[in-house]
């Protein structure tokens, strides 16, 4: 796994980098926000290790531009700022995860291993007969792939994760539409139709059921 950190105290990148190369990570660092964005633009990493106070870009600001490019990358920050406010800005802007200076490394390093689970279990969807590969972007139906387009393959990921709970169409409407403001949900349903189609599957195979008046639900 790759990290990146991106802080600007040297002390605390040595003390980082040495402790998480010798858990089997490969470190790089920056020490300034500008440098963290220019990297996250040619590299891929699978997780950002992100100071708030920054020279050049914030990470507040370096969180934001991460995120209008890369959804998954999972983002901790690391600061001194633990106000409930702050904190909330940190993860408005697209944080995962929050932990205080001065930190214990243990505690660090059992936050990046869940993010990493947590990113695994993410990995492979089922449901019934349906599987959902993320990391290959791939549908299959009793092993057949089915060529879904990306709106519909966000809509399946998204009831498949929250299977056994019923999703409002203004729920979904705002995850997966990203929609905050009123809008006509109906279009839910037209990719719903769309994506039943596809999917063709059997009578006794109907995973996902309409809620009348409400949304959807995905059970096996």
């Amino acid at each position: 796994m790759h990290l990146l950190i991106v802080e600007d105290e040297a002390g605390i990148v040595q003390f980082l980098k040495q402790g998480l190369e010798e858990e089997g990570y490969q470190v790089t660092s920056v020490s300034d926000g500008l440098k963290g964005f220019e990297i996250t633009q040619k590299v891929h990493f699978d997780l950002i290790l992100l100071d708030w106070m920054l020279p050049k870009m914030t990470g507040l600001e370096l969180c934001k531009a991460i995120r209008l490019k890369n959804e998954k990358t999972p983002i901790l920050f690391l600061t001194a700022k633990d106000t409930v406010q702050e904190t909330i800005e940190g993860l408005k802007a697209g944080a995962n995860d929050y932990i205080k200076k001065p930190f214990s490394f243990d505690e660090l390093l059992e936050r990046i291993k869940i993010h990493f689970r947590n990113q695994k279990e993410d990995e492979i969807l089922k449901l019934g007969t349906i599987e959902i590969d993320n990391a290959k972007h791939r549908v299959s139906v009793n092993q057949n792939e089915v060529a879904l387009t990306q709106r519909e393959f966000e809509l399946l990921s998204y009831l498949v994760k929250n299977k056994g709970k019923v999703c409002t169409r203004a729920q979904i409407i705002e995850d997966v539409w990203d929609i905050h403001f009123e809008y006509d949900t109906g279009v839910i349903d037209v990719f719903m139709n769309g994506i039943r189609k596809k999917l063709n599957l059997k009578i006794e195979e109907d995973y996902i059921k309409t809620v009348r008046g409400v949304g959807y639900i995905a059970n096996d």
